[in-house]
């Protein structure tokens, strides 16, 4: 869909086109990928902006154009259909977020509350409650912070910046060639940017970042599931088998030991086709993981849903998006555009 042009996007949306082919595919699963619901130009964002999904008001309207076309499904629902309990409503669309952040809390739940619709969030529970940052946030916060206009990086050398916009694309370099790394190699790497670009990071420098259980638990009494996204966040084909079951099993044991509730949710980090395997799927379904999400691009084919519940696609957000091109991607037309992608 980025070859499509803003103009042309706004064009089909102001003429309903979208709205005309919407009922041609009604028994596709869609299901929204959001991470953070935060203002990434407001004052005192030091954390990574791409991780920014919408702003509050354009998350609003978001939920706002999807309760007048889809109908909104819970996490449970999704389970007892793949489990052959009960049918799913046409158009259906699952709300889910990842990570676990506590803009959350603060800016999507009050939404979803005034709408009654479900969501579920997935946690990497390590970082419930703690002061400790996502190595990509600490990444971001140390390059918003420094006075520096080079630094010598692990993995990629000499870089220099000079403004935001280089700035950022160095930083956006060099976080893709950690993801490559083993988990522990990254962290070597990652730990090591402070001191480089000389950054000072305090003990409550993030405090309040995340969720704490407590908040998660307020959420879960108002129908907000929860779902495990490992301990540790690591890319799990990164680490050894041993590794990713102690990170699976670890994440979920804690969620229901916190919540008192199973969990039946999971979502792969970083979710690309690499990021996930047959070994890690049997895994999850030794633990009784009854559904997996991926950031594949969806929507899916119910069968496809079906047929590979460790595995289904998500429609990834980003605050970029304009409700035409938000529009766009709920309505499929990435994938109808393309079907075998």
């Amino acid at each position: 869909m980025s070859k499509i042009s803003r103009n042309t996007l706004n064009l089909i949306y102001r003429a309903g086109l979208l709205d005309a082919v919407h009922p041609l595919w009604a028994d596709r699963l869609t299901v929204l990928a959001y991470h953070r619901i935060a203002d990434p130009n407001g004052a005192g964002f030091d954390t990574f902006e791409p991780n920014v999904s919408a702003t509050p008001t354009a998350f609003a309207a978001q939920m706002d154009f999807i309760r007048q076309r889809f109908n909104v499904i819970s996490g449970r629902d999704l389970v007892a259909w793949l489990q052959g309990e009960q049918s799913l409503p046409t158009h259906p669309l699952l709300i889910t977020f990842d990570d676990g952040y506590r803009d959350n809390l603060d800016h999507a739940w009050p939404v979803l509350q005034q709408r009654n619709m479900p969501a579920v969030i997935f946690l990497a529970t390590n970082y419930m409650g703690q002061a400790t940052p996502f190595y990509w946030d600490l990444i971001a916060y140390c390059f918003y912070h420094t006075t520096k206009q080079e630094a010598d990086l692990p993995l990629i050398g000499l870089q220099q910046w000079h403004d935001k916009a280089s700035r950022t694309a160095v930083l956006k370099k060099w976080l893709n060639s950690l993801k490559k790394l083993p988990d522990q190699e990254k962290w070597t790497a990652v730990n090591q940017l402070p001191r480089l670009l000389d950054v000072s990071i305090s003990p409550d420098t993030f405090a309040g970042l995340h969720l704490t259980w407590d908040q998660v638990r307020t959420m879960t009494a108002t129908g907000i599931e929860m779902g495990a996204h490992t301990q540790s966040h690591p890319i799990l084909t990164r680490v050894s088998l041993a590794q990713a079951r102690q990170e699976l099993e670890g994440s979920k044991n804690r969620i229901e030991a916190e919540i008192n509730q199973p969990v039946k949710l999971f979502a792969y980090p970083n979710g690309l086709s690499t990021d996930f395997n047959a070994d890690l799927q049997t895994i999850l379904a030794q633990l009784n993981f009854a559904a997996a999400f991926t950031l594949l691009p969806g929507p899916t084919q119910p069968a496809e849903a079906q047929q590979k519940p460790l595995a289904i696609r998500r429609i990834f957000l980003h605050h970029q998006d304009t409700l035409p091109r938000f529009a766009a991607k709920v309505m499929g037309l990435p994938r109808l555009l393309k079907p075998s992608g």
